[in-house]
């Protein structure tokens, strides 16, 4: 996946340029982005600042590390499982 040019600390400011009275037709210009772009980054950063952008960036990086290590543990559980029935003779 193609990585962004923008990073939390450069979206902010596009934002705040905008919220402070810019027309965003002349920010989106100015900075080179798009109107679905913009739209989309007010929707996820609007409001906030860079520090809160980056803690929900750790939660995020958090969350998807927690999920990960769910996903080892079930895997060893059923590897368990599977040698499990393996070594043990089926009773007849």
């Amino acid at each position: 996946m193609k990585r962004s040019r923008f990073n939390e600390e450069r979206i902010i400011p596009v934002l705040r340029e905008q919220e402070t009275g810019a027309k965003t037709a002349d920010v989106r210009r100015k900075h080179g982005v798009s109107e679905a772009t913009f739209y989309k980054w007010r929707a996820k950063y609007g409001g906030m600042e860079v520090s809160d952008a980056r803690r929900l960036k750790a939660l995020g990086r958090e969350r998807q590390a927690e999920e990960a290590a769910g996903r080892a543990i079930l895997d060893n559980g059923m590897l368990r499982d599977v040698v499990k029935k393996m070594v043990t003779p089926a009773a007849r």
